[in-house]
């Protein structure tokens, strides 16, 4: 008989899920985790490290109430590394806590070490001291998650050439930075030290950023972190990062030299799956180290299941935590139902950025019509008391049912309110509930009665030329 009903390796947010979802089903389970990264990627170097960060920043810079008291606004003028760590050693320390706490209250053994397959139903956990110890299981979910991807060709230090998991334990708020890599690490990296006061770079290889989002609003993005000194070297490839006394040289192919006290490359993800020894499970991982599921998160061998990160995209926290109840309830034949196609998407640049649904650009490539409602912040109540005068909504709206093909957000709180858009779209609702409804006021959730009364305002007018 094996040790446990499901053994996962990995306690980020889908491992941790996985977890309780069997236990709460009365199965015996395991975790395996190194001890300093209970709680995985997510608690100690991303989502939530990064997330505490940019509220430490915008708290310290005072950057959000400048429209109301002025350019030089800022609550502490010589804001220190230690100012902004403290804020996230704090949270993570909970965090960690309350998660040791839910696999403890859910009778989850956890067990500190590192995990490689011995064979499909066998994990040897080599433990901090270097005992290994062998442990079986029935059903087995490997949630271990990613790492920053490093080119070979750059020599890192972790102070002043570094990936987004060293910039956190920088020494100093650094004058001038390069960031390479325009994606949504990388951007919202560049938006948190733009506010702090670095003169920042971002060489990006693409001839945009962020491609996946709206045009409209990351054209709003791209102008309000202009106006923060950042400055863009789009389709640009960097050859070489010098390290020198006085500071970094990145050397771009069209010969380009940048200056700057320090270089963050934010070049994607590498799966955390090289020390696992897939092949004696019968298993293996693709050149960026992701592993291959079919709709159920199992593996090619079915009692072996992956979640998370490491089956690559969309690689959100808020996904993974799905992925990983899914394959706990699929494991042990419960019921389960598909994740629901609408998927929210936030970045955490300053402002923010959320979206659900379609873009313009994917409605036109479709040949799908559709009107545009916007509402702008500065034209309502709760925007001029929170002194936000670049936020907007933008509803995508089908002229045929009057349904919500997208909705786009972006300035104070577009992470929260993009799921009063998400609940209208995944319950089928129309653009005229948002008319009729009652919002409270003064709120940003009144954007969607303004933009909704934008958008059939000129459905209206077709209507009536064309009636």
């Amino acid at each position: 008989m094996p040790d446990f009903d499901m053994l996962v390796i990995g306690s980020g947010p889908g491992g941790q899920k996985a977890a309780i979802a069997a236990a709460k089903l009365g199965h015996r389970v395991a975790v395996v985790d190194r001890p300093d990264m209970v709680g995985g990627v997510s608690i100690h170097t991303g989502t939530i490290p990064s997330k505490t960060l940019r509220e430490a920043v915008l708290y310290l810079t005072g950057l959000t109430q400048r429209d109301l008291y002025g350019q030089s606004y800022r609550l502490k003028e010589d804001i220190t590394v230690s100012d902004l760590t403290a804020r996230t050693q704090h949270v993570v320390g909970r965090e960690v806590d309350v998660i040791r706490s839910q696999l403890s209250r859910n009778h989850i053994a956890l067990y500190a070490g590192t995990g490689r397959f011995v064979d499909p139903h066998t994990v040897a956990l080599r433990e901090v001291t270097g005992h290994e110890r062998l442990l079986s299981a029935e059903n087995i979910v490997i949630a271990t998650g990613t790492r920053p991807a490093r080119p070979d060709t750059v020599e890192f230090d972790g102070r002043t050439i570094m990936d987004s998991d060293n910039v956190l334990a920088l020494e100093r708020v650094p004058r001038s930075m390069v960031i390479v890599g325009a994606g949504v690490i990388g951007m919202e990296y560049a938006s948190m030290f733009a506010a702090l006061g670095s003169k920042v770079t971002v060489v990006e290889k693409r001839a945009g950023m962020l491609d996946i989002c709206d045009v409209e609003v990351i054209e709003a993005l791209k102008y309000h972190l202009r106006d923060l000194a950042v400055t863009f070297r789009f389709g640009e490839t960097v050859a070489a990062v010098e390290r020198h006394p006085r500071g970094t040289l990145t050397i771009l192919e069209s010969g380009k030299k940048i200056p700057a006290d320090a270089v963050m490359y934010s070049a994607g993800r590498q799966g955390l799956t090289d020390e696992l020894d897939l092949d004696k499970a019968g298993l293996a991982a693709d050149r960026r180290g992701r592993i291959t599921v079919d709709e159920f998160y199992r593996t090619e061998v079915p009692h072996i299941y992956a979640v998370g990160d490491v089956i690559g995209f969309p690689a959100l926290a808020a996904t993974s935590m799905e992925q990983g109840r899914s394959a706990a309830y699929h494991a042990f034949g419960e019921p389960v139902g598909q994740m629901h196609h609408l998927q929210p998407i936030g970045i955490y640049t300053i402002p923010e950025i959320s979206f659900v649904g379609r873009t313009e650009d994917q409605l036109t490539e479709d040949s799908v019509p559709f009107e545009v409602g916007i509402s702008r912040y500065r034209e309502l109540a709760r925007g001029q008391i929170i002194g936000d005068s670049h936020g907007m909504l933008k509803l995508l709206v089908s002229p045929g049912d009057r349904t919500l093909l997208g909705v786009h957000c972006f300035g104070t709180g577009a992470t929260e309110l993009i799921h009063i858009g998400q609940a209208v779209m995944g319950c089928g609702g129309t653009v005229d509930y948002l008319v009729d409804a009652v919002f409270n006021y003064p709120t940003l959730a009144e954007s969607y009665k303004v933009a909704a009364l934008d958008a059939t305002n000129k459905l209206r007018q077709i209507d009536r030329i064309g009636g």
